[in-house]
């Protein structure tokens, strides 16, 4: 029996998490999330939308309220920001050459 490759999950903006797990779990309104967290409802919106990244500052925020810690939320960052760069420069990265070792 072989295995199908798998196929992995596009990465997930940490504003997608929060938007749509997060503050349903917790049922609670973006205001009272930004007051908790101590920024601007502008911030969070920027966030929720997907048109900010998470700052570590605000994945030790994030992670302090969730109860997560901080790593969930950077690594999220991170992976997104990754796949968004590897798409933008497909053509460029297709371009170098892999060198291979010589043992």
């Amino acid at each position: 029996m072989s295995k199908k490759p798998t196929r992995a999950l596009p990465a997930m903006h940490p504003g997608e998490l929060l938007r749509e797990d997060i503050i349903p779990a917790l049922d609670i309104k973006v205001t009272a999330l930004a007051r908790l967290l101590r920024v601007s409802r502008q911030t969070l919106h920027a966030i929720l939308r997907e048109e900010a990244p998470v700052s570590p500052a605000m994945a030790l925020k994030l992670g302090k309220l969730c109860g997560n810690g901080p790593r969930l939320w950077v690594n999220l960052q991170r992976e997104y920001d990754l796949e968004k760069a590897a798409k933008a420069m497909k053509a460029e990265l297709k371009a170098i050459p892999t060198l291979k070792a010589v043992a």
